[in-house]
């Protein structure tokens, strides 16, 4: 299994509708993109967040099929609307799990 962690930051003229957005759009990823098995995202509430305002989770069975993820158009249009409501570039973690 291939685990994509992602978080996201954002600017502080970013208004909670937009984020509830990017997480609207983001859950409706599992539903457009191929391969992926699992996908979870919310906001995040930890008191040790650093800054970090949303946690996304998405899990393939391939590493392949996290590739192709990426620049999937539908995963790009996210990315694009994130950035047009001010996101910061994303803290990303990758890796196996057996």
């Amino acid at each position: 299994m291939v685990e994509h962690m992602v978080m996201i930051k954002f600017g502080e003229q970013t208004t909670k509708e937009q984020k509830d957005e990017v997480i609207s759009r983001a859950r409706n990823l599992q539903n457009l993109i191929p391969g992926i098995i699992d996908l979870k995202v919310g906001h995040n509430f930890s008191t040790r967040s650093q800054g970090y305002d949303i946690g996304l989770t998405v899990r393939f069975e391939r590493r392949d099929q996290l590739e192709a993820y990426g620049p999937h158009p539908e995963h790009q249009k996210l990315v694009a609307y994130m950035n047009e409501v001010g996101a910061h570039p994303p803290l990303v973690v990758d890796f196996e799990t057996e």
